[in-house]
């Protein structure tokens, strides 16, 4: 996420947040005087957002913004898509229960349901689901305890630049130093591996991974479980080739290591298919989805668990809001829209992310002397610039101009083009056409 400092923002110049604001003078008086420094993404958007449909938004005043950003991954089918939300609203009129922790109910049953039929069913998936408390840390933290159960072993193996959530065990697992620092404690449990592509595309680094777990005095333990996110989206949008995620699967297949596939971001059809590694052809045993699973923003979180490996016993892991019904029944809604063509859907992403990328790789070429590139899958695309300052300046003309769009990376070099999967594509050239325009103006 940018750590992009709003103007007016008194912690962006270290101030100490006014104890009194009048809101007739900033009607962002209340955040200011009460909300945490620690919010991050209204500093760079700082409008009061009010509404919104598709992949626009809109400020309580009326302006409008297209929207690339995309809930960070968690709106892929964009704002209050209309089935979902009439779905929701049934729901909400009929009594239906609002709270059930994990006892049955029939807000999960169709949800259970729809999810076999058209997700796991056709795709010859025997995963058991788990519902974890609903975001995607919460997920990952479940899959590093059952792989630790099931293996003996403790340690996971994770990837430069990987990104798997906030709460401790999972921080552990990621890469970036900004926010491991924040932990406050040593982040124990994780050895970093490689990505691919990370020394250069001349060296093999799943050899490197081979070396060091069948060498005895490599120092490194053999893992419970190695977790990948088949597309980087935090780390700067660094993709893994299918010829690299096969290697790593038949690795740890061949030393009995679990493979954990993070699907959180890059899951969902973001990347061109409801899983992100679905072409590379491989099989992991366990698998973390979050964020537009939710079907319109709702938390909802799930690990899916080979049975061979569903050892828990029964509460083993557990969290009072395992059961979002509304995200159930938001989640069940999408996926019936969407999902049961599957090759049409497919089909839909695929025209739009060539359209995403053409324009990306138009705008590069347009300034040969800025060093940028492009590099991303799907309808996860990013510009990459060889100077984070200008990539910082591009997100905020761009939100001046009317196109939310964040940036990822290291140094937050990436500019991150993210819009919905249903985008319309007239809004998509919109958009890429405000962001050619701020490239230009960013210098």
């Amino acid at each position: 996420m940018p750590l992009v400092l709003a103007a007016g923002d008194p912690s962006s110049s270290g101030m100490t947040p006014p104890v009194a604001a009048s809101p007739s003078t900033d009607p962002r008086a209340a955040f200011l005087r009460r909300e945490s420094a620690v919010r991050g993404y209204c500093r760079g958007f700082p409008a009061i957002f009010a509404t919104a449909q598709g992949s626009r938004v809109r400020d309580e005043t009326g302006r409008e913004w297209i929207d690339f950003l995309c809930g960070a991954g968690s709106l892929n089918y964009g704002h209050n898509p209309p089935r979902v939300i009439a779905a929701l609203t049934d729901y909400l009129a009929s009594g239906g229960i609002l709270h059930g922790l994990d006892l049955h109910t029939v807000a999960k049953r169709r949800f259970l349901e729809i999810f076999e039929r058209v997700i796991l069913a056709p795709r010859g998936m025997e995963h058991r689901v788990q519902f974890t408390n609903p975001t995607g840390t919460n997920a990952v933290e479940a899959a590093f305890k059952l792989a630790r159960k099931i293996t003996g072993r403790a340690g996971i193996h994770a990837f430069t630049n990987g990104y798997h959530g906030m709460t401790l065990g999972a921080l552990a697992a990621t890469g970036n130093k900004y926010n491991r620092a924040g932990a406050g404690v040593a982040l124990g449990g994780a050895t970093f591996l490689p990505f691919d592509g990370y020394f250069g595309a001349n060296l093999d680094t799943i050899a490197m991974i081979r070396k060091l777990w069948e060498d005895p005095s490599s120092g490194v333990d053999l893992p419970a479980a190695v977790v990948v996110e088949t597309v980087q989206g935090e780390g700067g949008i660094n993709v893994a080739s299918w010829a690299w995620l096969k290697s790593l699967a038949a690795l740890c297949r061949e030393h009995q290591v679990l493979l954990i596939v993070d699907d959180i971001q890059i899951g969902n059809g973001r990347s061109g298919t409801f899983f992100s590694y679905e072409t590379a052809g491989i099989d992991p045993d366990l698998i973390v989805v979050s964020k537009s699973i939710g079907g319109c923003g709702l938390p909802l979180a799930l690990v899916l668990i080979k049975p061979v490996h569903d050892r828990w016993k029964p509460a083993e892991h557990n969290g009072t809001f395992r059961g979002n019904q509304l995200a159930f029944v938001a989640a069940a809604a999408a996926l019936e829209q969407h999902w049961s063509d599957r090759a049409g859907f497919e089909a839909a992403i695929a025209q739009r992310s060539q359209r995403l990328r053409g324009r990306l790789e138009a705008i590069a070429a347009a300034h040969p002397d800025r060093g940028f590139s492009v590099r991303g899958r799907g309808l996860m695309q990013g510009l990459v610039s060889a100077d984070p300052e200008r990539a910082a300046r591009i997100s905020a003309v761009a939100y001046d101009r009317g196109l939310i769009i964040e940036r990822a990376g290291p140094h937050d070099e990436v500019v991150k083009a993210m819009p919905p999967l249903t985008i319309a594509f007239d809004d998509l050239d919109a958009g890429c056409s405000i962001l050619a325009e701020s490239v230009a103006a960013a210098g």
